[in-house]
């Protein structure tokens, strides 16, 4: 076999294979018994058929056709080896010689991974927030806790913003009460708009047994979107009582003895946080400038097919369970047709930017991924899927998907390396170190980064699509 590869553009090329008849033996042979198992004939046993009457009946063509199809998925991969290429997406494949007992010629078209020229990074510099927790700050912190320790009394008066009411609903679209549409006994806290719209205006001023009705748009159920008619009965009217800030409240709500040792713990507490956000700011505002001084030429195709992976993510997974459609979507958002897809491009178009970058410095600083690495990265995608650590081991390795997640710990230390030779300054001019968070965060930069546009910009396997190509 012979190859030759043409560059196209820096994204794509088109590889030329010439491949001797003889090196297609083992795919007539191939062919001829797939055939052989498939067809049967009066006078032969199944599978014994000799290749002449194979021809004779079912034309030599076929085979050579079913021989062909077997074949050029290894021979467009042995180009693909052979030319050093790191391709992405599936190939166009054209046929452009074939005659019986001559050579095969084809032609492989495909996008391939740019080669990327990177600049000294050394120089980046960022500004990011301070870390200023303010008195209110922990003030609100504690009421918040409070909250959360909330007792409620039975009232005998009308319900008010703040009071818990238990309540009955039914709902009806058209005259007629939904099957599901019918809930008995939920409490509802006045003023949280955790439940229906509407309901905080129909419920405030009734005293238990006390009813009315309103109309409200249902956002889940079988008339999800639609506009629906809800009577409401108040069976119950209970106020919420808030316990006492002070050293028994320390006491029953933490591991602390004293008010004010709680106090400070919610302090260092809601430092971490801003320290946590502050990292993750640097990271962002790093990788931003990252792509700004690297050329990163983009494959058409792969763009297309993130923008289009999605657009059909969105309207037939996240829009059925929302009660969605285009229409009422793009109201909720404030957005146009054409100011979303120009939202959807630019995500597309830095998600893939960003991971063609990390992954050049990668390879360029010679970056490894250990296996303690790599478990700590599943824990943490387990943790934020709602899956226990076995079962989204389990998941990705079915899923053939550990390269994947090899690859985001990679480039979560390549950029954790420009992150470290970048100077990070807060708004108060101190320099901020973040050498000890540094691995942890930006592998969780670059994950949701890739995750925005939906980009995994991994070289699809060779043989998936050529053969079909035939």
């Amino acid at each position: 076999m012979k190859s030759a590869v043409e560059t196209l553009n820096p994204t794509r090329v088109r590889l030329t294979v010439e491949v001797p008849f003889e090196e297609l033996k083992p795919s007539l042979d191939a062919a001829y018994k797939k055939i052989n198992q498939q067809v049967t004939v009066p006078g032969f046993r199944k599978g014994k058929l000799p290749a002449r009457i194979i021809d004779q009946r079912f034309g030599r063509g076929a085979v050579l056709e079913e021989a062909v199809n077997d074949a050029l998925p290894k021979f467009y991969t042995e180009a693909v080896n052979e030319g050093e290429l790191s391709v992405l997406g599936q190939p166009e494949i054209d046929i452009t010689e074939f005659n019986d007992g001559e050579q095969l010629k084809f032609t492989a078209e495909v996008d391939v991974r740019p080669t990327l020229e990177i600049p000294d990074y050394s120089g980046i510099e960022v500004t990011v927030d301070a870390v200023e927790v303010s008195d209110e700050d922990v003030e609100k912190s504690l009421e918040q806790l409070r909250d959360r320790f909330a007792s409620t009394t039975e009232v005998e008066r009308a319900a008010a913003e703040g009071d818990v009411v238990v309540v009955d609903l039914e709902a009806s679209v058209d005259g007629e009460v939904l099957e599901d549409g019918v809930a008995k006994g939920v409490s509802y806290t006045i003023g949280s708009g955790q439940l229906l719209d509407g309901i905080d205006e129909a419920v405030t001023g009734l005293e238990a047994g006390g009813s009315a009705t309103f109309e409200s748009e249902l956002k889940g159920g079988s008339a999800a979107g639609r506009t629906a008619q809800i009577k409401v009965d108040v069976t119950s009217v209970q106020a919420r009582e808030l316990p006492e800030l002070d050293d028994e409240f320390a006491q029953m709500a933490s591991e602390f003895d004293t008010l004010e040792e709680l106090r400070a713990d919610s302090r260092k507490r809601l430092e971490r946080m801003k320290e946590y956000d502050q990292a993750t700011q640097a990271q962002e505002k790093v990788l931003d400038k990252l792509i700004e001084i690297v050329e990163v030429p983009i494959p058409e195709k792969l763009l297309e097919d993130e923008i289009n992976t999605r657009k059909h993510n969105l309207e037939h997974h996240q829009f059925p369970a929302l009660g969605l459609d285009w229409a009422s979507y793009l109201e909720r958002e404030g957005k146009t047709q054409e100011e979303y897809d120009a939202e959807v491009a630019e995500q597309a178009t830095k998600g893939i930017k960003t991971q063609f970058i990390l992954d050049e410095l990668v390879s360029k600083e010679q970056l490894s991924v250990n296996q303690e690495e790599l478990t700590e990265h599943l824990m943490r995608r387990a943790a934020s899927s709602g899956m226990s650590p076995d079962q989204f081991a389990q998941a990705v390795v079915e899923g053939g998907q550990v390269p994947m997640l090899v690859g985001e710990v990679a480039r979560g230390k390549a950029l954790a390396h420009v992150v470290e030779a970048a100077k990070v300054v807060d708004t108060e001019g101190n320099e901020v170190d973040l050498s000890d968070d540094e691995e942890d965060e930006t592998g969780e930069t670059v994950e949701a980064s890739s995750e925005e546009s939906g980009s995994e910009a991994e070289a699809a396997p060779a043989e998936d699509e050529a053969g079909e190509k035939a």
